[in-house]
């Protein structure tokens, strides 16, 4: 039984839906010891609990970083597919989720805002749930979903038209479902939910359509608005549904005329959440229009990492990647809080790898810019960062004005690196508490990008610019680097000819873990980044793996499916990957018992 509809459908032939939720409810509880509700504390504590993953990111600061070893550098060669679950259907776009597992079932979601829950022992389906989308939903970046959040008896998950669901664990049945935003405007919703003191904290996509981005918290057993917070210059934020403050202020300080009622940076990436300080740390996207020209300023707060305080919605601080931007470099990229040693001092810092092509170290109890430096080569539009870590630009790297042409219809073209889908993109980094180091995900690509006029019309693009990505190197484009937060120096680097689109897991056994266009799932030396492990999974891997122990063995996971917005804004790049298939597989590793 298939259908897009907001009811969960059960693939178990022969049977009414009512029989097969109460088999499936069975299937269950016959392979988990019980059903036990998703607390606070799980959460907070899921990177040390290592049979279970209860979050995106394994833990609120997102680290990725797991203490299992029992599969490590020196047995990982031995690592087998268990078994393999296709999320069926015609529906084989991009599958950027991360899975989660608890008490034996695997939660993940799919494109078209789909989600399944898996038993984790045989890879069965026990059940299935797909939202009823509209036609006319406008995601920019393919039709994705990267992943749901688990709380008490729910897996809350967003869909494309900016509605936030939450479905009954066991049953897949809709328990209370919540509008973001106004998907005709351009709204839509792709990131996982975040789920910090029993609220799940949630973002909103659709930066290309001239939205205003925002963050906002609900209680998550009931879906009510707590707080919302805008992140543009002038509008206004709530609290318990009363006024709580305008964002920035006031309108007007860092933009021109009216542009911030329509000035973009979409939160669509979501956070990281530090219990230390009680802090979110958001990202935003680029000011709209990407023609810089219209709007002078540095356009508060877009390309820019929030902290926001998690109980009222007031931003603590802000550091902002890149003022008046005019290349596309959204400031979305998970910022991951860290502690380091410096002589008998314990730093609180966080740590960033941003479009922009610039790794940034901040202290993420006030902001403040420690260190910054280029993770990725040749860098046109920036020679580098100032000592409070602004850009240091290069005014011939900006495209030109419009106006300034003959006909007023084109500006001058600049070639420009890193290209707009950036040094890095969404697709997440780990931190190794171990070796003390980041693992990015990046790319080495570059962008010819001349801006146009453009006009503001709701639900319609609101871009100004075109632009053609192109390779800068022959024999790669993704480059997977280890990077010591402390100096700034790459350790080592994992070349991919493809790009690289998809997260990094590191665990205690000295592994790194990571996929690729190509299909192909590496396991990596953490230390030196020799490849110790690889496997072919049938179609590109732009999802996010995880790890977990069950009945005394160590478990990996990864989804398998290529797309994404590479292949639909990729120019020459995308023509160089038009060989990969499409697919939608979940598979499941571990090492034989024997």
């Amino acid at each position: 039984m298939k259908s897009r509809n907001d009811r969960p459908t059960y693939k178990l032939l022969g049977r009414s839906a009512l029989a097969a939720a109460i088999i499936s409810t069975f299937a269950i509880s016959g392979n988990a010891a019980s059903f036990n509700p998703v607390t606070d504390a799980d959460i907070l504590n899921d990177q040390a609990t290592t049979e279970d993953v209860v979050s995106y990111g394994l833990g609120p600061k997102a680290q990725r970083y797991s203490p299992l070893k029992k599969l490590n550098r020196d047995n990982v060669t031995d690592l087998r597919p268990v078994w393999a679950f296709s999320l069926g259907g015609e529906k084989q776009r991009g599958q950027e989720s991360q899975p989660l597992v608890k008490d034996g079932v695997m939660y993940i979601t799919g494109s078209y805002s789909r989600l399944y829950a898996i038993d984790t022992v045989t890879g069965e389906e026990l059940w299935q749930y797909d939202a009823r989308l509209p036609d006319n939903i406008m995601p920019c970046c393919d039709v994705i979903n990267r992943g749901a959040a688990l709380y008490g008896d729910l897996v809350i998950f967003g869909t494309l038209d900016a509605k936030l669901v939450a479905l009954d664990r066991k049953t897949g049945k809709v328990v209370w479902k919540e509008k973001l935003a106004d998907y005709k405007a351009g709204y839509s919703f792709t990131s996982a939910p975040q789920i910090i003191k029993g609220m799940v904290i949630t973002g909103v996509s659709g930066g290309e359509f001239g939205i205003i981005g925002k963050a906002e918290a609900r209680n998550a057993k009931t879906g009510e608005l707590v707080w919302s917070r805008p992140v543009i210059e002038g509008h206004m934020g709530y609290l318990n549904g009363k006024e709580n403050g305008i964002t920035g202020g006031k309108a007007g300080q860092t933009w021109p005329g009216d542009m911030w009622k329509q000035g973009g940076g979409a939160t669509w990436n979501g956070g990281t959440y530090d219990p230390e300080t009680n802090l979110i740390y958001m990202g935003t996207g680029n000011p709209a229009p990407w023609n810089s020209h219209t709007r002078p300023g540095d356009n508060l707060y877009t390309s820019s990492r929030l902290a926001i305080n998690a109980d009222t919605g007031e931003i603590v601080w802000h550091f902002q990647t890149t003022p008046h931007d005019g290349w596309d470099f959204d400031g979305v990229n998970e910022l991951i809080p860290f502690d380091y040693k410096e002589g008998s001092k314990t730093v609180k810092a966080a740590a960033t790898a941003d479009r922009n092509g610039f790794f940034y170290v901040l202290n993420r109890v006030n902001g403040d810019f420690i260190r910054g430096v280029p993770f990725v080569k040749n860098i046109t539009w920036a020679t580098g960062l100032d000592d409070k870590g602004r850009p240091l630009y290069v005014e011939s790297g900006r495209p030109g004005n419009p106006e300034d042409s003959a006909d007023g219809k084109k500006g001058s073209s600049v070639f420009s690196v890193p290209s707009f889908l950036g040094g890095k993109n969404w697709m997440p980094m780990a931190f190794s508490k171990d070796t003390g180091m980041f693992y990015v995900p990046s790319n080495e690509w570059g962008m010819d990008i001349w801006n146009e006029p453009i006009a503001y019309k709701k639900g319609a693009a609101y871009l100004g610019a075109g632009f053609t990505i192109k390779p800068i190197f022959d024999d790669h484009i993704g480059s997977l680097k280890a990077i010591d937060p402390k100096t700034g120096d790459i350790k080592w680097e994992f070349k991919n000819n493809a790009p690289l689109w998809g997260g990094v897991l590191t665990t205690a056994g000295n592994l790194v873990f990571t996929g690729t266009p190509e299909g192909y799932l590496y396991g990596l030396c953490a230390e030196t980044g020799k490849v110790l492990y690889k496997f072919q999974t049938g179609s590109g891997i732009v999802g996010s793996p995880i790890t977990w122990e069950q009945d005394g063995e160590q478990f990996v996971s990864v989804i398998s499916g290529w797309g994404g917005a590479v292949p639909l804004w990729g120019g020459d790049v995308a023509k160089r990957v038009n060989y990969l298939n499409q697919g939608g597989t979940v598979w499941a590793f571990k090492l034989p018992k024997s």
